[in-house]
């Protein structure tokens, strides 16, 4: 069995409260990115001693591998109804720590898939309750469509947004944002623009009503990350925001853009959407 956890990034996130467990509210839309994606293989194997037996290839996802939200899914999910055991491989082609999801995509695919071979398979609102427990992106991936996300970003409605025939151009510089500390030195605030409108605002209308909280604490420590979102605007980006707490940073465009040198360091990925 195969599938292939997909990024994603935040149209709009505004930090709107501080709540009385250390987390904070927010408002964001999830906007899927089904062209940049893992793989991610289960391959039963009764014979073996062991339940899980984990591996992976591709992009460095750390050295410890019970760290590993594919593997923290196995022992959520294990807790709660029996399981076959078999191999999981796990090849990472999403830059990790970038505001894209990548390891949030990969606990929340790998807890979709043990549940097809589960000897009890869970409920979807089970399996939604343990893909909170993963993290906060982990319950928008199991839905995997464009969504208002509020509360830690689990309570999820669809919303509509008309970008097909735009392209996304992302550009990763390999800086690695800590999320808690800036979360930390964010200024939550009530949203300055109702995210439910995005379906009905122009999309050459988004740079002068939706923001990204998360840049006023981002950009002044590391100024590259403002300089490529200036970049992609000047390449003819309609939108450019930075993604989650970073470090990426994503234009829409009408056309294919063309790649500057300046970016070709970085990661970069450009789809049609």
């Amino acid at each position: 069995m195969i599938s292939f956890p997909n990024a994603k990034v935040n149209v709009g996130l505004y930090i709107t409260q501080k709540r009385p467990d250390g987390f904070h509210n927010i408002e964001t839309v999830f906007l899927p990115i089904p062209n940049l994606c893992d793989i991610l293989e289960i391959i039963p194997m009764p014979s073996q001693n062991r339940s899980l037996e984990f591996s992976h290839s591709g992009i460095q996802v750390g050295s410890d591998a019970n760290d590993n939200l594919c593997v923290k899914a196995h022992r959520l999910i294990s807790e709660a109804t029996p399981l076959p055991n078999f191999a999981m491989h796990l090849h990472k082609q999403i830059p990790m720590g970038a505001g894209l999801g990548g390891g949030s995509a990969d606990g929340a695919f790998a807890l979709q898939m043990m549940n097809e071979i589960a000897e009890r398979p869970l409920s979807e609102s089970d399996l939604a309750n343990l893909a909170l427990r993963l993290g906060s992106d982990c319950p928008f991936f199991l839905t995997n469509k464009p969504s208002l996300g509020a509360g830690q970003g689990e309570l999820l409605r669809p919303i509509n947004l008309h970008l097909k025939g735009y392209y996304i151009a992302l550009v990763n510089p390999a800086i690695h944002v800590n999320t808690g500390k800036a979360y930390s030195q964010s200024k939550p605030a009530p949203a300055k623009f109702n995210l439910e409108g995005l379906e009905e605002l122009p999309i050459e209308q988004w740079k002068d009503h939706v923001e990204n909280d998360f840049e006023k604490v981002v950009f002044p420590e590391y100024p590259l990350i403002k300089r490529i979102k200036d970049d992609l605007y000047s390449m003819g980006a309609i939108y450019a925001s930075m993604s989650g707490s970073g470090s990426t940073v994503f234009g829409l465009f009408n056309h294919y853009p063309e790649i500057p040198n300046q970016f070709r360091s970085m990661f970069i990925h450009v789809s049609e959407l």
